[in-house]
């Protein structure tokens, strides 16, 4: 049995189900292997992979519960692994935005800007917690990335492995855009205070065994409606092949427009 699972505008997934583990008892699974386990596993060897990378482009695309909205993002993101550095450039909505942050330099500051009438306000250094920064942002700019989005995600992972009423399930040929991949996928039936989420999938490309996809969805009010989206980011045109160095996180580089 195959299944087709539409989860936003942006891909249309195709999958057939591999594996299926659960526990069924909400109490702390102290003295049996947990379904989570191999999932978290498999999830912090992929961020090795990342980890290991010096740094990476991609389209970046996001959506977002921040507050009462639900708030989507288009970008093109630069990261530097060591020091920790990002680049934003906002294609929709905001296009021409510019975002800038690197560790330890700018007294731990972000640097951006807005474009179009907007412009006039020139570059603005922010705190990445400043209420400006995150109006949009349900994390701030410093846990931007694909490494720092898995580290929370398994995070949460392994805070629900404590608990039981947990299933897992594994897809093969999933397709996000032109990539082949495969997602892990876990969920918990009832709501319960230790389950900030009802379901959580993690996407990886079968080609190169990079995470490229990361979201979670929160318990439906009723049994026959959609969990909806709380996080959804995507890293699409991932390229890793790049030689990033400080000119790519300077306000000062003549290809910006700080």
């Amino acid at each position: 049995m195959r299944n087709i699972i539409r989860s936003t505008p942006m891909c249309l997934i195709l999958v057939g189900t591999m594996a299926c583990q659960s526990v069924n008892a909400d109490e702390p699974t102290a003295t049996r292997a947990h379904p989570l386990e191999p999932a978290i596993r498999y999830a912090q060897q992929c961020l090795e992979k990342v980890q290991a990378l010096p740094g990476y482009e991609a389209t970046f695309v996001k959506r977002e519960v921040v507050g009462n909205s639900t708030v989507s993002h288009k970008m093109k993101i630069k990261v530097r692994h060591n020091p920790f550095s990002v680049y934003l450039y906002f294609e929709n909505p905001h296009a021409g935005r510019e975002v800038i942050y690197v560790d330890g330099r700018n007294n731990g500051k972000l640097v951006a800007h807005e474009a179009g009438l907007l412009s006039f306000a020139g570059a603005m250094d922010l705190t990445p917690t400043d209420s400006i920064a995150m109006n949009e942002n349900r994390y701030p700019i410093t846990k931007a990335g694909i490494a720092n989005t898995m580290q929370i995600m398994i995070s949460q992972w392994q805070e629900e492995a404590r608990y039981g009423e947990t299933d897992v399930k594994y897809y093969k040929d999933a397709k996000l855009d032109s990539m082949s991949c495969k997602i892990i996928e876990s969920s918990h039936p009832q709501p319960r205070k230790q389950f900030n989420n009802h379901m959580v999938r993690l996407w990886i490309d079968n080609a190169t065994g990079l995470p490229v996809r990361m979201q979670k969805f929160g318990f439906p009010r009723r049994a026959a409606e959609t969990p909806p989206i709380v996080e959804d980011y995507s890293f699409l045109n991932l390229q890793t092949d790049v030689r990033l160095t400080d000119a790519d996180f300077d306000r000062n580089n003549k290809k910006y427009s700080f």
